[in-house]
């Protein structure tokens, strides 16, 4: 019934601004000549000659081929490629013939001499689609008309064949009317209307019922009774019968639709399964044109899977939480203000099959995640505040983390020694800047169920960090570029810890953390210099076929810094591990008597930062001194343009591109001087392979290093090989590798991708307005699209294969035994069978687990204005399949069958 009354209201709609409600609402006119339309669509009135009568009103006209005035009997005939304007109407036909004595317009086409029928009446309204009829009277005078054979297009929906017939009371009569939303002139299917009066505020119809290929059903609805309010209003929502494979038949969708007003509405729907499962809904939009526009909603689930008296047939009660807003960024310039809410118990989309949209990027997805911020410039633009609450779920393990709130402050580096009227170069003492950044935020990470108990709020952790970076930069002998800085930092908190060591007898020590309540900075700063140069390196190339010339870029870059330790008692901001007697009694625990410091295996005291556990940490400890180096090398080729038909044409091949070498050596560390060696680099040889790779070399030895335990006649000394700070040069050999990452991309034709990206482009530059006016089916279904690009079914692109593949080698100590290997590929693609069958798959292998990975099938089959897709999991823990058949345009997008067998399936 829902179908059918916005079909109903949509020929009403039509009805009501056609011809017959105003265009030729007056008896008398006023004719003038005007040039041929050309456009349908678009009106062109351009004036060639006047013919003035004592008519009070006026019409414009034109035909291409001839004109003829009858005035005895007062007709006037338009002949070839003929056109019409009276007010906002515009009628082209090939035949119109005006009679001024009975007041009617006819218009029709012609027949040519094979008996084809052409030039047919196409009339349209300013604000409405054209429209074409096989013939058109109206009655200017009694407001009587009739159109016969008419088809046009109206919000996704064509109307075509039968007659409509005009009164003067804006009443209209319809009979023989078929609507479809496919574009033939002889539609696959259609939805035909007996016979319907329409009116300005209700449609009363009778026998409606469907047709393919023009064979109707023998199902119909017998009479339909309808209201036509000129505005949004609430409303039943019928659901749509269905069958699950595992929770049996269902009603689904089915609930009440609330039109609050014109910037609110709201939907209430459920669903229910024979057994016993239910879901409920509440969807809501709402939109403030050139302001902002969002939408909410709220869903809880009761599901049950499994046989009746088994564990699993216990209801499964999960809800969720979704949250859009934006704002539209000319509203209010400076300001901004973005809702994204994703939250929910960690079960809800796997044991609800996504709100039964079967969407498997939402059930195989194990995180959630929300967000929302408000930021504002201020200042004349000098400071950027921005403010946010975020949460992340992960839902298998069921913990969640909260910030909230999280506020940062970021002021624009300014020069206060630079005059803005200075004249001529900059003094060496104006070139020093100053920036400013405050970060402040509250959160919490624990498991859902302990989220809310008592102690809940007890486990937030908080703390304010500021940061003040001065910087001066300077150029030595015009190629090296010099940057000095100084970065000071400081944090606030309102709890510190301290802790108490206790000695356990065959096992190792324990310890006990006690908060500390009060506030405490902890100030901390640090100094570096740095410098660059950039160094080239060419040649030219005469005999070499189409390489014309190679050249290196190599940037070095060399960085000093320095920060004192900060663990010095002077700072306050460590303590000594201290061993307490075990005495649990409040205010019992006291240091043990005599030397109660913990030592390391060197027999040195060991401290612990009274900030451990921090939001932002606290200073670091030991003194650092230390030298950083890197060089970063670019290799690319100079070739002959294939391309160029002038013979002169070159284009430029990368070979290498930033294949970086870093490390860093620290002055002041007891051990292990230089830090490991890493490199990294990337290459995009065509548009079809890129790939990248990184790894870290170690200067340092392995040694099989003894180790002693016990002590006494208990002693004892076993083996374990080690890294030892020993460089391996001295022993004549290379650094060793550590780890190796791998990974490239390939895809045989870049066209698919190129036209994927385009499609999601297209769907990201939405404006707020057009987001928010979509229902809320649509918004879930380009949701699903941005989640899974491969929901694309472009016929287009006849095919497309595609790879990635990722090798990761770890080795620590360079032994066998320490040496893991993982290498992964992943292959997906798409192909047409015919023009209209189109295959898709995902798939791809594990070497190491010497498994296959998620594997899907995707068939599609065009079917005009219908289209057929069967999807395919065949096995793994997501094995399942679904059918569907479906009209394309969304406004029947409850017309459809569907048949699917759930992953969950345990039975």
């Amino acid at each position: 019934m829902k179908l059918l009354r916005d079909i109903i209201f949509i020929i009403a709609a039509l009805l009501l601004t056609s011809v017959g409600n105003k265009a030729l609402a007056s008896s008398n006119f006023f004719f003038q000549q005007v040039s041929k339309q050309t456009d349908s669509t678009k009106k062109d009135t351009s004036k060639v000659k006047m013919r003035k009568s004592d008519l009070d009103e006026k019409v414009e006209y034109f035909a291409k081929d001839s004109t003829r005035v009858d005035r005895k009997n007062g007709i006037m005939y338009l002949y070839g490629r003929a056109r019409v304007i009276y007010q906002d109407f515009e009628l082209d036909a090939d035949y119109i013939r005006f009679n001024s004595k009975d007041n009617t317009i006819f218009a029709r086409g012609i027949k040519t001499d094979k008996g084809k029928y052409v030039g047919r009446p196409i009339f349209k309204m300013s604000s409405q689609g054209s429209s074409i009829a096989d013939s058109l009277t109206y009655n200017t005078k009694t407001g009587k008309g009739t159109v016969s054979g008419v088809f046009t297009e109206q919000e996704g929906g064509f109307f075509s064949g039968g007659k409509t017939k005009m009164q003067p009371d804006n009443e209209f009569n319809v009979s023989g009317t078929t609507y479809s939303t496919c574009n033939l002139p002889e539609p696959h299917y259609g939805i035909h209307i007996t016979k319907g009066i329409a009116t300005e505020t209700q449609i009363i119809t009778g026998p409606v019922y469907l047709e393919f290929e023009r064979v109707p059903l023998p199902i119909a609805i017998p009479f339909g009774f309808f209201p036509k309010p000129n505005k949004k209003s609430s409303g039943i929502i019928l659901p749509t019968p269905g069958e699950d494979y595992t929770k049996g038949f269902s009603l689904t969708n089915g609930g009440y639709y609330l039109a609050l007003n014109d910037y609110w509405d709201a939907r209430l729907t459920g669903d229910i399964y024979t057994n016993g499962s239910y879901h409920l809904n509440l969807a809501t939009n709402y939109i403030k044109r050139y302001k902002f526009g969002g939408n909410f909603n709220l869903a809880y689930a009761s599901d049950r899977q499994g046989l009746e008296g088994t564990p699993e047939y216990d209801p499964q009660k999960n809800f969720h939480i979704g949250w859009t807003h934006s704002q539209n960024a000319n509203a209010r310039p400076g300001t901004t203000f973005s809702a994204s809410v994703n939250a929910g118990t960690g079960n809800y989309f796997s044991v609800s099959a996504a709100n039964g949209t079967y969407d498997i990027n939402q059930i195989a997805s194990n995180t959630m995640s929300s967000s929302i911020a408000y930021g504002k410039v201020f200042g004349d633009g000098l400071f950027n505040l921005t403010t946010s609450l975020s949460h992340s779920q992960e839902t298998r393990a069921k913990t969640i983390s909260l910030t909230l709130p999280q506020v940062s402050l970021n002021m624009s580096t300014i020069s206060p020694f630079d005059s803005k009227n200075r004249v001529g170069e900059q003094k060496w003492y104006q070139k020093i800047s100053v920036g400013y950044s405050m970060q402040a935020s509250n959160t919490v990470s624990t498991r859902e169920d302990l989220l809310f108990d008592k102690d809940g709020l007890k486990r937030f952790r908080n703390g304010m960090q500021h940061s003040i970076p001065i910087s001066l930069p300077f150029n030595v002998l015009k190629y090296l570029n010099f940057n000095s800085s100084v970065n000071y930092s400081e944090r606030w908190y309102l709890q510190t810890v301290q802790n108490r060591y206790f000695k356990r007898p065959n096992s190792s020590d324990s310890v006990a953390i006690d908060t500390v309540n009060g506030f405490k900075r902890a100030g901390e700063y640090s100094l570096s210099l740095g410098m660059s140069t950039k160094l080239y390196g060419g040649k030219k190339f005469k005999n070499l076929g189409s390489i014309k010339a190679i050249r290196h870029v190599m940037t070095p870059n060399v960085s000093f810094s320095y920060k004192p330790d900060f663990s010095t008692n002077n700072y306050g901001y460590y303590k000594n591990k201290v061993y307490y007697t075990n005495d649990l009694r409040p205010g019992k625990s006291v240091p043990l008597d005599g030397d109660n410091l913990v030592r390391d295996y060197q027999g040195l005291p060991q401290k612990y930062s009274i900030f451990e556990g921090a939001q932002y940490g606290g200073p670091s400890a030991g003194k650092q001194a230390s030298i950083g180096f890197s060089v970063d090398n670019n290799v690319e080729l100079k070739v002959s343009d294939s391309k160029d038909t002038t013979g002169t044409g070159e284009k430029k091949i990368p070979i290498i591109q930033g294949l970086n070498f870093s490390s860093s050596y620290n002055f002041v560390s007891p051990t292990k001087k230089l830090s490991p060696i890493n490199f990294g680099g990337r290459s995009q040889f065509t548009d079809k392979l890129g790939f990248n790779f990184s790894g870290v070399f170690s200067p340092y030895a392995v040694q099989n290093v003894p180790i002693t335990s016990g002590s006494g006649p208990n002693q004892t000394i076993t083996y374990q090989y080690q890294e030892v700070d020993r460089y391996v040069w001295k022993d004549g050999k290379l650094p060793r590798l550590t780890s190796f990452n791998f990974s490239f991309d390939y895809s045989l034709n870049p066209e698919a991708l190129k036209g994927r990206n385009k499609n999601m482009d297209a769907l990201q530059n939405q404006t707020d307005q057009q987001q928010a006016g979509r229902t809320p089916e649509q918004i879930e279904q380009l949701q699903a699209i941005s989640r899974d690009p491969n929901a694309f079914v472009d016929f287009n692109i006849p095919w497309n294969i595609a790879f990635s593949y990722s090798f990761n080698y770890n080795n620590a100590l360079g032994l066998a035994s320490t040496r893991t290997i993982s290498n992964t590929l992943n292959f997906n693609g798409d192909f047409n069978l015919t023009p209209k069958w189109k295959i898709q798959f995902n798939s791809g292998y594990d070497f190491k687990a010497k498994t296959v990975s998620y594997t899907s099938f995707a068939i599609y089959r065009d079917l005009h204005c219908w289209d057929l897709s069967a999807n395919w999991i065949p096995f793994g823990s997501y094995q399942s399949y679904s059918i569907d058949i479906k009209v394309k345009a969304s406004i029947l997008q409850d017309l459809k069958l569907s048949k699917r067998k759930g992953y969950y399936t345990k039975y």
